[in-house]
């Protein structure tokens, strides 16, 4: 477990710093998502109860970012991508990252139920649990499926968002939680082999650590043909429709295309163009959760109109 008085920093922090805990590039993926979940459930929100739905499941996103960079402080020390973060550059003091994590935690599932129901407050305190717990202090620096098992955390939130609006979960539901949660490895992995050295030196475990680069590969272009029908499937649901299937379509097939030239690369060629094509892919990932999201809400739109 981290040792809390090992990363104590400055008596003062900037408030910029305490809104970095928060991760608000993961927030606005949270947020986003979430937001979608909600919209396109059949039963309408009030607008209002809506963005303040929508506003408690972020700050219960920021709570997990907080929590997880509490314990991760020591890890992030080490690698290069994240030695910056408040925590381990002496910002924060780490016992007011877990403050702040904590007190955000409850004041997020308290207002969440009472603004829309206590099943979506006590889905987001599960979520919360799974990502500060389960996934950061145990499956993180365990086992090279950590991204795997972990990735459900990043999946739940428009299954949050829907079930606010309707108070349960749905075939749609499951079905947008399975396009995040396939899409979570091959995203997390392609930033694992341009990456491999920062694992390594913080002792995560993660694929390209435990199993080589080769097997990272093969592991990239399976999950792009396991995530691909779930991708389809959810545009023949209630929430789909035509416009989703024609950007799905094509987004799955570029997944696949990219999925299949990271698999026939061999080391020497990623070494000596500096990883252009896992980094291309990288990308690319992005691109791809965020388009097949904006297409749920654009058909949404194109089906009310």
């Amino acid at each position: 477990m981290t040792d809390i008085n090992a990363y104590q920093g400055p008596a003062e922090a900037g408030f910029g710093d305490y809104v970095a805990l928060l991760k608000p590039r993961v927030m606005s993926l949270v947020v986003f998502t979430a937001f979608v979940g909600l919209w396109v459930a059949p039963e309408p929100m009030n607008p209002f109860v809506a963005f303040c739905a929508i506003l408690f499941i972020a700050l219960g996103g920021g709570a997990s970012g907080a929590l997880n960079m509490w314990y991760d402080a020591d890890i992030d020390a080490v690698m290069k991508r994240t030695a910056g973060r408040p925590v381990p550059s002496g910002r924060v003091p780490a016992g007011d990252a877990l403050g702040l994590g904590i007190a955000l935690s409850i004041l997020s599932v308290m207002m969440l139920g009472l603004a829309a129901n206590w099943f979506a407050a006590g889905f987001l305190a599960f979520t919360i649990f799974f990502y500060a717990v389960i996934y950061t202090m145990w499956l993180k620096r365990s086992t090279p499926q950590n991204i795997v098992i972990g990735g459900a955390a990043g999946a739940f939130p428009p299954m949050i968002g829907w079930a606010c609006a309707t108070g349960g979960i749905s075939l749609e539901s499951l079905l947008m939680f399975a396009l995040i949660f396939f899409w979570t490895p091959p995203h997390f992995w392609a930033l694992a082999l341009f990456m491999k050295e920062d694992y390594h030196k913080a002792g995560v475990p993660m694929l390209t650590v435990t199993h080589g680069r080769a097997a990272t590969r093969r592991h990239i272009f399976g999950y792009t043909l396991v995530l691909a029908p779930f991708a389809i499937w959810l545009g023949f649901t209630s929430v789909g429709g035509w416009l989703y299937l024609s950007v799905s379509a094509v987004l799955n097939l570029l997944f696949i295309a990219g999925g299949w030239r990271i698999l026939r690369r061999s080391e020497e060629q990623a070494n000596a163009d500096g990883y252009k094509v896992e980094k291309s892919y990288f990308r690319l990932s992005l691109y791809y959760l965020f388009l097949h999201f904006l297409a749920l809400l654009a058909q949404h739109w194109v089906g009310a109109w």
